[in-house]
């Protein structure tokens, strides 16, 4: 059974502006959770210059299985395939 529970979210505001906009909770939460995630302009860093625990965390978020065992370049591929 589905959880009527909101996700736990990092930036609220983009949250609830998402969730205004027509998107599921799971989506709006996934990207109020992702680094750099409001900037434009391509501010956001290459998953090169993120830490393992970046990417591991961003892999957590978004539901990669397997995660705790790959190694960063294995986070990287996952993280671009999902």
């Amino acid at each position: 059974m589905a959880s009527s529970r909101r996700p736990q979210v990092k930036n609220d505001d983009q949250y609830e502006a998402l969730r205004d906009k027509g998107m599921s909770k799971e989506k709006a939460a996934r990207i109020a959770n992702t680094p750099d995630a409001g900037k434009k302009g391509g501010k956001a860093k290459s998953y090169e210059e993120w830490t393992k625990e970046e990417l591991y965390d961003q892999a957590q978020n978004v539901g990669i299985e397997g995660r705790s065992k790959m190694s960063k370049d294995e986070l990287i591929k996952a993280l671009r395939k999902h």
